[in-house]
Protein backbone atom coordinates (compact mmCIF):
# COMPACT_ATOMS: atom_id res chain seq x y z
CA UNK A 1 0.00 0.00 0.00
CA UNK A 2 0.85 3.85 -0.11
CA UNK A 3 0.20 5.06 2.88
CA UNK A 4 0.56 8.74 3.70
CA UNK A 5 1.13 9.84 6.85
CA UNK A 6 -0.05 13.59 7.72
CA UNK A 7 1.29 14.89 11.39
CA UNK A 8 1.59 19.27 11.33
CA UNK A 9 4.46 18.88 14.03
CA UNK A 10 7.50 17.88 14.53
CA UNK A 11 8.75 14.11 15.08
CA UNK A 12 11.42 14.43 18.74
CA UNK A 13 9.68 14.31 21.87
CA UNK A 14 6.61 12.92 23.27
CA UNK A 15 3.23 12.06 22.40
CA UNK A 16 1.68 12.03 19.09
CA UNK A 17 5.17 13.00 18.10
CA UNK A 18 6.40 9.46 19.12
CA UNK A 19 2.90 7.92 17.33
CA UNK A 20 4.02 9.34 14.10
CA UNK A 21 7.20 8.25 14.17
CA UNK A 22 6.88 4.55 15.06
CA UNK A 23 3.81 4.13 12.89
CA UNK A 24 5.71 5.34 9.80
CA UNK A 25 8.32 2.31 11.22
CA UNK A 26 6.01 -0.15 11.62
CA UNK A 27 3.95 0.53 8.52
CA UNK A 28 7.69 0.99 6.49
CA UNK A 29 8.83 -2.44 7.97
CA UNK A 30 5.80 -4.23 6.71
CA UNK A 31 6.92 -3.24 3.10
CA UNK A 32 4.72 -0.69 2.47
CA UNK A 33 5.53 3.13 0.54
CA UNK A 34 4.81 5.43 3.31
CA UNK A 35 5.61 9.12 3.21
CA UNK A 36 5.54 11.48 6.31
CA UNK A 37 4.07 15.04 6.23
CA UNK A 38 5.49 17.20 9.17
CA UNK A 39 7.27 20.01 10.59
CA UNK A 40 10.56 18.72 11.48
CA UNK A 41 13.68 20.45 10.04
CA UNK A 42 15.80 17.37 11.09
CA UNK A 43 14.33 14.16 10.35
CA UNK A 44 17.22 12.24 9.84
CA UNK A 45 17.71 12.05 13.05
CA UNK A 46 14.88 10.03 13.79
CA UNK A 47 14.22 6.05 12.47
CA UNK A 48 11.61 5.74 10.54
CA UNK A 49 11.60 2.82 8.95
CA UNK A 50 12.76 4.30 5.43
CA UNK A 51 9.90 6.65 4.94
CA UNK A 52 10.21 9.61 3.12
CA UNK A 53 9.69 12.73 5.01
CA UNK A 54 7.86 15.94 3.10
CA UNK A 55 7.79 19.20 5.00
CA UNK A 56 4.86 21.27 3.81
CA UNK A 57 5.70 25.03 3.39
CA UNK A 58 3.73 27.32 5.62
CA UNK A 59 3.20 31.14 4.99
CA UNK A 60 1.30 31.68 8.74
CA UNK A 61 1.70 30.51 11.91
CA UNK A 62 1.40 26.67 12.95
CA UNK A 63 -1.47 26.41 14.89
CA UNK A 64 -0.63 24.42 18.18
CA UNK A 65 -2.46 23.94 21.34
CA UNK A 66 0.02 24.16 24.25
CA UNK A 67 2.78 27.19 23.41
CA UNK A 68 6.43 25.82 23.06
CA UNK A 69 9.11 26.81 20.97
CA UNK A 70 9.36 25.47 17.48
CA UNK A 71 12.64 26.02 15.38
CA UNK A 72 11.99 27.59 12.09
CA UNK A 73 8.39 27.86 12.85
CA UNK A 74 5.89 30.83 14.41
CA UNK A 75 3.62 28.52 16.54
CA UNK A 76 0.38 30.35 17.92
CA UNK A 77 -2.41 28.71 20.01
CA UNK A 78 -5.35 27.43 17.95
CA UNK A 79 -7.88 29.12 19.85
CA UNK A 80 -6.25 32.64 19.58
CA UNK A 81 -5.91 32.00 15.33
CA UNK A 82 -8.20 34.00 12.80
CA UNK A 83 -10.16 31.85 10.93
CA UNK A 84 -8.08 32.80 8.10
CA UNK A 85 -4.86 31.63 9.50
CA UNK A 86 -6.41 28.75 10.37
CA UNK A 87 -7.51 27.85 6.44
CA UNK A 88 -4.73 29.05 5.21
CA UNK A 89 -2.82 26.30 7.32
CA UNK A 90 -5.40 24.00 6.39
CA UNK A 91 -4.87 24.86 2.45
CA UNK A 92 -0.93 24.46 2.17
CA UNK A 93 -1.32 21.21 3.71
CA UNK A 94 -3.85 20.00 1.50
CA UNK A 95 -1.72 21.46 -1.32
CA UNK A 96 1.31 19.24 -0.28
CA UNK A 97 -0.80 15.88 0.31
CA UNK A 98 -2.18 16.64 -2.97
CA UNK A 99 1.54 16.85 -4.61
CA UNK A 100 2.28 12.96 -3.27
CA UNK A 101 -0.15 11.78 -5.85
CA UNK A 102 -2.29 8.81 -5.27
CA UNK A 103 -2.54 7.31 -2.39
CA UNK A 104 -4.46 4.22 -0.81
CA UNK A 105 -4.64 5.52 2.51
CA UNK A 106 -4.40 9.18 4.05
CA UNK A 107 -3.51 8.72 7.80
CA UNK A 108 -4.57 12.43 9.97
CA UNK A 109 -3.30 13.04 13.27
CA UNK A 110 -5.59 14.97 15.24
CA UNK A 111 -9.15 16.25 15.31
CA UNK A 112 -7.77 19.56 14.38
CA UNK A 113 -6.66 20.23 12.23
CA UNK A 114 -5.91 16.78 10.51
CA UNK A 115 -9.70 16.61 10.01
CA UNK A 116 -10.31 19.39 7.75
CA UNK A 117 -7.25 18.51 5.67
CA UNK A 118 -8.40 15.04 5.27
CA UNK A 119 -11.54 16.00 4.26
CA UNK A 120 -10.05 18.51 1.40
CA UNK A 121 -7.51 16.03 0.07
CA UNK A 122 -9.63 13.80 -2.07
CA UNK A 123 -8.30 10.59 -0.42
CA UNK A 124 -9.54 8.24 1.99
CA UNK A 125 -8.43 9.52 5.67
CA UNK A 126 -8.60 8.09 8.85
CA UNK A 127 -8.50 10.35 11.85
CA UNK A 128 -6.11 9.68 14.68
CA UNK A 129 -7.33 11.62 17.72
CA UNK A 130 -4.79 12.36 20.68
CA UNK A 131 -6.28 14.01 23.09
CA UNK A 132 -3.91 17.32 23.55
CA UNK A 133 -6.52 19.38 20.87
CA UNK A 134 -9.78 17.52 22.28
CA UNK A 135 -8.88 19.32 26.16
CA UNK A 136 -6.71 22.50 25.44
CA UNK A 137 -8.55 23.67 22.14
CA UNK A 138 -11.73 22.46 21.20
CA UNK A 139 -13.35 21.95 24.54
CA UNK A 140 -15.30 25.45 25.71
CA UNK A 141 -15.11 26.33 21.63
CA UNK A 142 -17.96 25.80 19.54
CA UNK A 143 -17.06 26.61 16.43
CA UNK A 144 -14.05 24.35 16.60
CA UNK A 145 -15.86 21.44 17.41
CA UNK A 146 -18.59 22.22 14.95
CA UNK A 147 -15.54 22.58 12.46
CA UNK A 148 -14.20 19.16 13.83
CA UNK A 149 -17.97 17.23 13.37
CA UNK A 150 -17.87 18.30 9.57
CA UNK A 151 -14.71 16.94 8.70
CA UNK A 152 -14.79 14.20 10.81
CA UNK A 153 -18.38 12.75 8.68
CA UNK A 154 -16.68 11.97 5.82
CA UNK A 155 -13.34 9.66 7.81
CA UNK A 156 -13.81 5.87 7.19
CA UNK A 157 -12.81 5.62 10.73
CA UNK A 158 -11.63 7.61 13.70
CA UNK A 159 -8.99 6.07 16.57
CA UNK A 160 -9.45 6.95 20.29
CA UNK A 161 -6.58 5.49 21.83
CA UNK A 162 -8.41 4.71 24.82
CA UNK A 163 -12.24 4.78 26.21
CA UNK A 164 -11.53 7.91 28.13
CA UNK A 165 -11.02 9.32 24.86
CA UNK A 166 -14.18 8.22 23.11
CA UNK A 167 -15.98 9.97 25.82
CA UNK A 168 -14.60 12.65 25.31
CA UNK A 169 -15.09 12.82 21.30
CA UNK A 170 -18.78 12.01 22.16
CA UNK A 171 -19.17 14.81 24.29
CA UNK A 172 -17.41 17.37 21.91
CA UNK A 173 -18.28 16.51 18.27
CA UNK A 174 -20.88 13.58 18.77
CA UNK A 175 -19.30 11.39 15.83
CA UNK A 176 -21.30 8.21 14.26
CA UNK A 177 -20.25 5.57 17.12
CA UNK A 178 -19.80 2.88 14.65
CA UNK A 179 -17.43 4.92 13.27
CA UNK A 180 -15.17 5.15 16.63
CA UNK A 181 -12.78 2.64 17.43
CA UNK A 182 -10.64 2.03 20.36
CA UNK A 183 -6.98 1.55 19.26
CA UNK A 184 -4.29 2.15 21.67
CA UNK A 185 -0.58 3.32 20.76
CA UNK A 186 2.14 0.67 20.28
CA UNK A 187 5.38 -0.25 21.72
CA UNK A 188 8.53 -1.78 19.92
CA UNK A 189 8.86 -4.53 21.82
CA UNK A 190 12.20 -5.89 19.96
CA UNK A 191 13.57 -2.39 20.88
CA UNK A 192 12.19 -2.05 24.20
CA UNK A 193 12.86 -5.17 26.17
CA UNK A 194 14.45 -5.89 29.99
CA UNK A 195 17.87 -6.08 30.01
CA UNK A 196 20.91 -6.75 32.41
CA UNK A 197 21.00 -3.66 34.34
CA UNK A 198 24.94 -3.29 34.63
CA UNK A 199 25.03 -4.10 30.54
CA UNK A 200 22.13 -1.65 30.46
CA UNK A 201 24.20 1.06 32.26
CA UNK A 202 27.07 0.54 29.96
CA UNK A 203 25.17 0.95 26.81
CA UNK A 204 22.95 3.96 28.10
CA UNK A 205 26.35 5.61 29.02
CA UNK A 206 28.22 4.69 25.95
CA UNK A 207 24.88 5.97 24.09
CA UNK A 208 25.11 9.41 25.89
CA UNK A 209 28.26 9.87 24.54
CA UNK A 210 27.48 9.62 20.92
CA UNK A 211 25.16 12.68 21.69
CA UNK A 212 25.90 15.82 19.69
CA UNK A 213 27.25 19.01 21.85
CA UNK A 214 24.72 20.67 23.49
CA UNK A 215 26.54 24.00 25.59
CA UNK A 216 24.59 25.71 28.22
CA UNK A 217 25.82 29.19 26.09
CA UNK A 218 23.82 27.44 22.76
CA UNK A 219 21.47 24.91 24.71
CA UNK A 220 18.65 23.46 22.93
CA UNK A 221 15.88 22.29 25.15
CA UNK A 222 14.71 19.74 22.59
CA UNK A 223 18.10 17.64 22.82
CA UNK A 224 19.87 15.54 25.69
CA UNK A 225 21.89 17.79 27.82
CA UNK A 226 25.81 17.82 27.35
CA UNK A 227 27.65 16.03 29.57
CA UNK A 228 25.31 13.21 29.93
CA UNK A 229 27.59 10.24 29.64
CA UNK A 230 29.60 11.06 32.87
CA UNK A 231 26.78 12.71 35.38
CA UNK A 232 24.55 9.40 34.59
CA UNK A 233 27.36 7.51 34.79
CA UNK A 234 28.29 8.65 38.33
CA UNK A 235 24.59 8.68 39.35
CA UNK A 236 23.88 4.71 38.94
CA UNK A 237 27.08 3.97 41.19
CA UNK A 238 25.83 1.59 43.81
CA UNK A 239 23.18 -0.24 44.46
CA UNK A 240 20.15 2.67 45.41
CA UNK A 241 16.61 2.57 44.20
CA UNK A 242 15.90 4.30 41.26
CA UNK A 243 12.31 6.16 40.25
CA UNK A 244 12.05 7.35 36.52
CA UNK A 245 9.45 9.93 34.89
CA UNK A 246 10.16 10.32 31.10
CA UNK A 247 7.54 13.23 29.59
CA UNK A 248 6.96 16.75 29.13
CA UNK A 249 8.22 19.74 32.14
CA UNK A 250 4.83 21.15 32.47
CA UNK A 251 2.44 21.89 34.99
CA UNK A 252 -0.54 19.25 34.17
CA UNK A 253 1.95 16.58 33.69
CA UNK A 254 2.27 16.97 37.97
CA UNK A 255 6.61 16.41 37.99
CA UNK A 256 6.27 18.34 41.11
CA UNK A 257 3.95 15.71 43.15
CA UNK A 258 6.53 13.08 42.15
CA UNK A 259 9.54 15.00 42.89
CA UNK A 260 7.97 15.76 46.66
CA UNK A 261 6.84 12.09 47.14
CA UNK A 262 10.24 10.44 46.38
CA UNK A 263 12.04 13.64 48.96
CA UNK A 264 10.77 11.65 51.58
CA UNK A 265 12.03 8.32 50.55
CA UNK A 266 15.75 6.47 50.18
CA UNK A 267 15.81 6.46 46.64
CA UNK A 268 17.20 8.40 43.55
CA UNK A 269 14.90 9.91 40.70
CA UNK A 270 15.82 10.77 37.12
CA UNK A 271 13.76 13.28 35.19
CA UNK A 272 13.55 12.93 31.54
CA UNK A 273 12.13 15.41 29.44
CA UNK A 274 12.38 19.42 28.72
CA UNK A 275 8.71 22.13 28.80
CA UNK A 276 8.30 25.47 30.96
CA UNK A 277 9.03 24.11 34.47
CA UNK A 278 11.95 22.24 33.74
CA UNK A 279 14.08 24.84 35.63
CA UNK A 280 11.34 25.40 38.27
CA UNK A 281 11.69 21.73 39.30
CA UNK A 282 15.58 21.59 38.90
CA UNK A 283 15.20 24.23 41.56
CA UNK A 284 13.53 22.65 44.12
CA UNK A 285 14.62 19.38 43.51
CA UNK A 286 17.50 17.87 46.14
CA UNK A 287 20.78 16.06 44.75
CA UNK A 288 19.03 13.06 44.34
CA UNK A 289 17.31 14.06 40.98
CA UNK A 290 19.26 13.70 37.93
CA UNK A 291 17.67 16.13 35.08
CA UNK A 292 18.80 15.17 31.46
CA UNK A 293 16.77 16.86 28.89
CA UNK A 294 14.60 14.84 26.78
CA UNK A 295 16.36 11.53 25.91
CA UNK A 296 15.62 9.38 22.13
CA UNK A 297 14.45 5.69 22.15
CA UNK A 298 18.09 4.84 21.96
CA UNK A 299 18.63 5.95 25.27
CA UNK A 300 15.55 5.05 27.03
CA UNK A 301 15.58 1.77 25.64
CA UNK A 302 18.59 1.25 28.77
CA UNK A 303 17.56 3.46 30.49
CA UNK A 304 13.75 2.16 31.71
CA UNK A 305 15.63 -1.73 32.80
CA UNK A 306 17.31 0.72 35.49
CA UNK A 307 14.52 2.04 36.87
CA UNK A 308 12.46 0.05 39.89
CA UNK A 309 9.45 1.89 39.08
CA UNK A 310 8.34 4.27 36.64
CA UNK A 311 5.96 7.20 37.06
CA UNK A 312 3.36 9.09 35.07
CA UNK A 313 2.16 11.33 37.37
CA UNK A 314 -0.21 13.46 35.51
CA UNK A 315 -3.11 15.72 37.02
CA UNK A 316 -4.66 16.10 33.68
CA UNK A 317 -6.22 13.80 31.48
CA UNK A 318 -4.08 11.78 28.99
CA UNK A 319 -5.56 9.95 26.24
CA UNK A 320 -3.16 7.07 26.90
CA UNK A 321 -0.27 6.79 28.57
CA UNK A 322 2.44 6.09 26.34
CA UNK A 323 5.80 6.03 28.45
CA UNK A 324 4.06 3.61 30.63
CA UNK A 325 3.47 1.27 28.34
CA UNK A 326 6.75 1.77 26.89
CA UNK A 327 8.36 1.00 30.44
CA UNK A 328 6.68 -1.69 31.06
CA UNK A 329 7.99 -3.05 28.16
CA UNK A 330 11.02 -2.75 29.49
CA UNK A 331 10.04 -4.49 32.68
CA UNK A 332 10.02 -1.81 35.42
CA UNK A 333 7.04 -1.60 36.84
CA UNK A 334 4.92 1.61 36.01
CA UNK A 335 2.84 3.67 38.76
CA UNK A 336 0.29 6.08 37.38
CA UNK A 337 -2.26 8.25 37.97
CA UNK A 338 -5.81 6.69 38.22
CA UNK A 339 -7.60 8.39 35.60
CA UNK A 340 -8.44 8.98 31.88
CA UNK A 341 -6.66 6.81 29.50
CA UNK A 342 -4.05 6.26 32.08
CA UNK A 343 -6.74 4.28 34.72
CA UNK A 344 -6.97 1.22 31.24
CA UNK A 345 -3.35 0.95 31.84
CA UNK A 346 -3.90 0.42 35.37
CA UNK A 347 -6.68 -1.90 34.59
CA UNK A 348 -4.48 -4.06 31.89
CA UNK A 349 -1.32 -4.66 34.32
CA UNK A 350 -3.48 -5.39 37.23
CA UNK A 351 -5.27 -8.18 35.23
CA UNK A 352 -2.01 -9.93 34.89
CA UNK A 353 -0.32 -8.68 38.68
CA UNK A 354 -0.99 -10.85 41.38
CA UNK A 355 -4.31 -10.11 43.51
CA UNK A 356 -2.05 -9.31 47.30
CA UNK A 357 -0.36 -6.76 44.25
CA UNK A 358 -2.59 -5.57 41.78
CA UNK A 359 -2.83 -2.39 44.39
CA UNK A 360 0.53 -1.26 43.22
CA UNK A 361 -0.53 -0.52 39.41
CA UNK A 362 -1.99 3.29 40.42
CA UNK A 363 -2.35 5.84 42.86
CA UNK A 364 -5.29 8.00 43.25
CA UNK A 365 -4.76 11.07 40.86
CA UNK A 366 -3.17 14.18 42.32
CA UNK A 367 -2.60 12.75 46.11
CA UNK A 368 0.89 13.05 46.74
CA UNK A 369 0.24 11.02 50.02
CA UNK A 370 -1.00 7.84 48.20
CA UNK A 371 1.60 8.04 45.55
CA UNK A 372 4.35 7.73 48.42
CA UNK A 373 2.62 5.58 49.99
CA UNK A 374 2.59 3.44 46.50
CA UNK A 375 6.38 4.11 45.64
CA UNK A 376 7.97 3.16 49.27
CA UNK A 377 5.70 -0.57 48.99
CA UNK A 378 7.22 -0.54 45.49
CA UNK A 379 11.02 0.19 46.69
CA UNK A 380 10.57 -2.41 49.55
CA UNK A 381 9.47 -5.35 47.70
CA UNK A 382 11.37 -8.13 48.04
CA UNK A 383 13.50 -8.93 44.46
CA UNK A 384 10.97 -11.96 44.01
CA UNK A 385 7.80 -10.22 44.08
CA UNK A 386 9.31 -7.45 42.34
CA UNK A 387 10.59 -9.75 39.59
CA UNK A 388 7.30 -10.97 39.76
CA UNK A 389 5.77 -7.27 39.15
CA UNK A 390 8.21 -6.90 36.36
CA UNK A 391 7.48 -10.20 34.20
CA UNK A 392 3.59 -9.38 34.31
CA UNK A 393 4.25 -5.75 32.76
CA UNK A 394 6.06 -6.92 29.96
CA UNK A 395 3.67 -9.50 29.35
CA UNK A 396 0.81 -6.92 29.15
CA UNK A 397 2.69 -4.92 26.26
CA UNK A 398 3.02 -8.38 24.79
CA UNK A 399 -0.59 -9.49 24.67
CA UNK A 400 -1.98 -6.01 24.47
CA UNK A 401 0.30 -2.98 22.87
CA UNK A 402 2.47 -4.41 20.42
CA UNK A 403 3.16 -2.20 17.68
CA UNK A 404 3.07 -4.67 14.77
CA UNK A 405 -0.27 -5.44 15.74
CA UNK A 406 -1.60 -1.84 16.23
CA UNK A 407 -0.38 -1.00 13.12
CA UNK A 408 -2.12 -3.79 11.20
CA UNK A 409 -5.19 -3.40 13.38
CA UNK A 410 -5.34 0.60 12.07
CA UNK A 411 -4.93 -0.86 8.01
CA UNK A 412 -8.00 -3.34 9.20
CA UNK A 413 -9.55 -0.60 9.91
CA UNK A 414 -9.12 1.56 7.02
CA UNK A 415 -10.12 -1.01 4.76
CA UNK A 416 -13.38 -0.23 3.00
CA UNK A 417 -16.45 -1.21 3.80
Amino acid sequence: MRILIWHGYLLGGTGSNVYTRALARAWSRAGHDVVVLCQDPHPERYDLGGAAVVRPSLAGPLPVFMLDRYEGVQAELLTEMSELDRQQFVDANVAAVKAQGPADLLFVNHVLLGAPVGAASGLPYVVKAHGSELEFAMRGRDDLCQWAAATLADATAILAGSEHIVGVLEDLVAPERSMVHVVPPGVDIDELRPADRDAAKAALVEESRADPPNPQEHHDERRPDEGNAERLADFFAGDRKTVLYVGKLSPEKGVSLLLDAVADLDARCVVVGFGSTRAELAASAGPDALFTGPLEHRHLAHLWPLADVSVTPSVFAEAFGMVAAEAAACGSPPLVARHSGLAEIATRLEAEYPTNLRHLAAFEPGDGDDLRRKLAELLALPDDDWRILSEAARRTVERHWSWTSIAQRVLDLAAPR
